[in-house]
C-alpha cells in the first residue's frame, strides 16, 4: 500500500505520482546533477501542475541531455528552435532560456562553492527542516529559508526563481520534509 494513501492526499490516486511521493519526494539530494535536474523541471512547472511536469520528465531528459549543466549552458538559438518543435516537453521559450541561463549561474556556483550542494543546503543549514503538519492545506507556499534562496539565487542571475519555486525546490529535494505528520514516510525521512 502506498504511503500517500495513509496522510499525504496530493499524489491522488496517480501511479507515477503516488511512486514520486513514495520514493522521491523529500529525501535528500546531495548529487549537483540531480539538485540541477529538479531545478530545471521546477522552473518549467512555474504556473503548472507538477503532474503535468512529472509525467514529461522523460522526455525533459532526453530534450535537455539528461539535464547536463554544461550541455545545457552552450545551447545555441538553434537548440532553443529545436526546443521549441519538441511537443514532449513545456515549449516555453522563456523557460528554455531561462534554464541556459540558469545553467550557465549553475557551473558558477559550482565554481565558488565546489559544488551546487555545498552552496544550495546552506539555506537550510546543511539539513532537512523537519515540519509538522497536520493537513495538506497547512503547507506554506514559500517560507523565510526560501525567500532568503530566491534573492540569492535571482542575484546570481538565475531566472525563474521565486520564493514559491524555491520552496517546491526545497520540498522534492529533502531540504524540507513536508510529508504530513501522519504519513509513513514523514517519520522515515526523520529516522534519516
Amino acid at each position: 500500500m502506498s504511503n500517500s494513501k495513509q496522510g499525504c492526499t496530493w499524489p491522488s490516486d496517480d501511479a507515477l505520482m503516488i511512486a514520486y511521493h513514495d520514493h522521491e519526494w523529500g529525501v535528500p539530494i546531495h548529487d549537483d546533477q540531480k539538485l540541477f535536474e529538479f531545478l530545471v523541471l521546477e522552473v518549467f512547472q512555474a504556473g503548472l501542475s507538477w503532474r503535468t511536469i512529472l509525467h514529461k520528465r522523460n522526455n525533459f531528459r532526453k530534450a535537455f541531455d539528461n539535464f547536463n549543466a554544461k550541455k545545457i549552458a552552450k545551447y545555441t538559438d538553434q537548440k532553443v528552435e529545436e526546443l521549441m518543435q519538441d511537443a514532449g516537453i513545456v515549449r516555453n521559450r522563456l523557460k528554455i532560456l531561462a534554464t541556459i541561463k540558469n545553467a550557465q549561474c549553475f557551473l558558477e556556483v559550482q565554481k565558488e562553492f565546489g559544488s551546487f550542494d555545498a552552496y544550495i543546503w546552506q539555506f537550510s543549514n546543511g539539513k532537512t527542516i523537519h515540519n509538522k503538519w497536520v493537513n495538506q492545506k497547512d503547507l506554506p507556499a514559500k517560507t523565510a529559508e526560501s525567500d532568503a534562496m530566491s534573492k540569492d539565487l535571482l542575484k546570481r542571475g538565475f531566472k525563474f526563481v521565486g520564493s514559491t519555486i524555491c520552496y517546491a525546490h526545497m520540498q522534492a529535494t529533502g531540504m524540507v520534509n513536508d510529508h504530513v505528520h501522519t504519513c509513513p514516510k514523514h517519520k522515515e525521512l526523520q529516522k534519516k
